[in-house]
């Protein structure tokens, strides 16, 4: 991995199925969480501003440079 690219912390939903809190099109700040990966599960800090278990095929993960990644955090926060 480069060193202008950080681990993949962030990722951008591709499938919200109804559910209200994560949108498609949206980056989320993905957290680790081994158990919940081993089990097919991203926990994910969704619009409700609480992390969550989803299923992992609802996203896509994302490089971000480590210039970007503050920034990207910010915004990825709910309000």
């Amino acid at each position: 991995m480069p060193n202008d690219v950080l681990p993949r912390v962030f990722v951008v939903c591709v499938n919200d199925d109804g559910v209200e809190d994560i949108s498609c099109g949206m980056v989320y700040r993905l957290l680790p969480d081994a158990k919940a990966a081993a089990e097919g599960f991203l926990r994910i800090v969704d619009d409700s501003g609480d992390d969550y278990l989803y299923p992992r095929d609802r996203f896509v993960a994302i490089d971000v440079p480590v210039g970007d990644s503050e920034r990207l955090s910010a915004v990825c926060s709910p309000r």
